[in-house]
């Protein structure tokens, strides 16, 4: 049930953001192949859609929906509405496409009269992209470049990247597949699921769930009010919720992960260079590899464990110290007023 849940979570916002590729696009520009380096595109009120294309040419699509999301506008109308209440803006600048739609800020935006416009933007892969949108959602795909992409209120869905990703939403979800490099995500609202990445990964919530599914590399995810959940993590990962559960499984890596007001369940395949975990009020579980030499230092209310071979030290219901295999890599259980579950497989 809780799988479930996850992928309903990261899976059902994205549909509205392909809404217009069922309506024929307003203005179509195509550029000749190798001509764009660098793509800047800003809408105020609509979604920006961006694919790399491997033949190297560039086209921008321009659709216009009136209020409440209608597609029933004549051309006409449309233009005329445009010429009121916005500059566009889609041309070329040296080796940068520009898609720009910035609102005329002698329109009246209180009357029922306005228009949000979308961009789908098809550009070589090799491109470095500036993307802002004040109101929609963000579809990036195929690209190797520095990718820099807002939204203040929309989802962003990532796949493909390559290079230095910076993502921002104030209300959104984020998703991210199949990329790699130096990945920075945040978002203010929502839910942060990676799959399949590698390199620098910091995810960062304040109100939702962070996932992670086949990450490796130097990983950071934080919440404050969610939850951390994933697997198949290699490399080193920090975890932290102020109010959620830490559920981390096939875990083969470094790891420190940390939550105030919820429990903590890691299966550990591999430790890396060390172990930490603690815990402010619930509990802890743990499944340590027992062929490493560990050096443990756990405690907590109550501590429960299996038998450990190859042990020397001390133990009792709130403590173990000592070695593990002749010592080793540093683990670290801090329960605090909670329960402390270790076993070793």
């Amino acid at each position: 049930m809780k799988k479930v849940l996850f992928l309903l979570a990261f899976g059902l916002p994205v549909v509205s953001l392909y809404a217009q590729r069922d309506h024929e696009p307003y203005l179509q520009k195509s550029f000749a192949r190798g001509a764009v380096h660098e793509l800047e595109a800003q809408t105020s009120g609509g979604n920006i859609s961006v694919v790399g294309t491997t033949t190297g040419e560039a086209r921008v699509e321009v659709y216009v929906q009136g209020n409440n999301g209608r597609w029933n506008l004549s051309r006409e109308e449309i233009k005329q509405r445009l010429d009121e209440q916005y500059d566009l803006t889609v041309e070329l600048q040296g080796n940068k496409l520009v898609a720009v739609a910035k609102g005329k800020k002698t329109f009246n935006w209180n009357n029922n009269h306005g228009v949000s416009i979308s961009f789908r933007i098809f550009t070589p892969v090799e491109v470095s992209s500036h993307v802002r949108t004040s109101g929609g959602n963000l579809d990036l795909k195929d690209l190797s470049g520095n990718e820099d992409f807002r939204t203040s209120g929309g989802n962003i869905d990532a796949e493909h990247l390559v290079g230095a990703i910076i993502g921002r939403t104030s209300g959104g979800n984020v998703t991210i597949s199949d990329s790699r490099n130096d990945i920075d995500l945040q978002t203010s609202g929502g839910n942060m699921d990676a799959r399949n990445c590698e390199g620098k990964i910091q995810l960062e919530t304040s109100g939702g769930n962070v996932g992670l599914r086949g990450v490796k590399g130097s990983i950071r995810a934080t919440t404050s009010g969610g939850q951390v959940e994933g697997g198949q993590i290699t490399g080193e990962l920090y975890a932290h919720t102020s109010g959620g559960n830490i559920d981390l499984g096939d875990v083969s890596a470094s790891l420190e992960a940390s939550t105030s007001g919820g429990n903590i369940h890691v299966n550990l395949q591999s430790a890396g260079k060390y172990v930490n975990l603690s815990n402010s009020s619930g509990d802890i579980t743990v499944q340590l590899p027992g062929n490493q030499g560990m050096d443990l230092r756990i405690s907590g209310e109550r501590v429960h464990v299996t038998a450990m071979n190859n042990f020397r030290g001390d133990q009792d219901e709130h403590h173990i110290r000592g070695t593990l295999n002749g010592g080793g890599i540093p683990v670290k259980v801090d329960g605090n007023g909670g329960s402390v579950h270790v076993s070793f497989k």
